[in-house]
């Protein structure tokens, strides 16, 4: 735990924000590796999620019960900036210390759920959309980590997909793809 959240977040959203922006129009109703959402859906939970985890990083409640719509106006050109206002929020004085949120888990780990969010949802667009991804080496343990600890209580709320498979080989990125049921080789249907 040598990085701060927000430095591996600032990485995540670098790697984030080329994908969202490269989303085409005519893709956003395409499918994803994540099941139960439409490329639109996803980018509208993911925007969801940026912006919600800015206020639990001050320790303020976020709304989960709805997912607004994001994409309207320069949606693409919005992100960077709630990205940005993210990584601030959590390089605050205090951001990764103690508890927050409604279940009271610790603020560090709030910080690392984000950041699996940040990590995995970029691959699931670059997937739908037939655009290039590569994730970060940096916080993969952290995810790892985080993945094998929350993966019961997050399966059984519906926030991961059963573990899918992978090659012994496989690397770290795909190992975690697959441990919140993405499957790694996954690729949109022909059109």
């Amino acid at each position: 735990m040598d990085d701060t959240i927000s430095d591996l977040l600032e990485g995540a959203a670098r790697r984030a924000v080329p994908v969202v922006a490269a989303v085409p129009d005519d893709r956003l109703d395409a499918p994803t590796p994540c099941a139960d959402y439409r490329v639109r859906e996803l980018l509208d939970h993911l925007f969801h999620v940026v912006v919600s985890f800015q206020e639990m990083a001050a320790k303020r409640e976020a709304d989960f019960s709805a997912t607004p719509v994001y994409l309207h106006g320069d949606w693409r050109a919005r992100f960077p900036r709630e990205t940005g206002a993210l990584v601030r929020a959590w390089a605050q004085p205090g951001a990764e210390e103690g508890t927050a949120g409604s279940m009271g888990l610790p603020a560090r780990t709030l910080g690392a759920m984000v950041l699996l969010d940040l990590t995995v949802h970029p691959w699931d667009l670059a997937r739908a959309a037939g655009l290039d991804y590569t994730a970060g080496t940096a916080g993969l343990g952290e995810l790892e980590d985080l993945v094998a600890q929350m993966g019961p209580t997050a399966r059984s709320m519906g926030a991961f997909g059963e573990p899918v498979p992978v090659p012994d080989d496989a690397g770290r990125f795909e190992r975690l793809l697959g441990a919140v049921g993405r499957d790694p080789q996954w690729a949109p249907p022909a059109r």
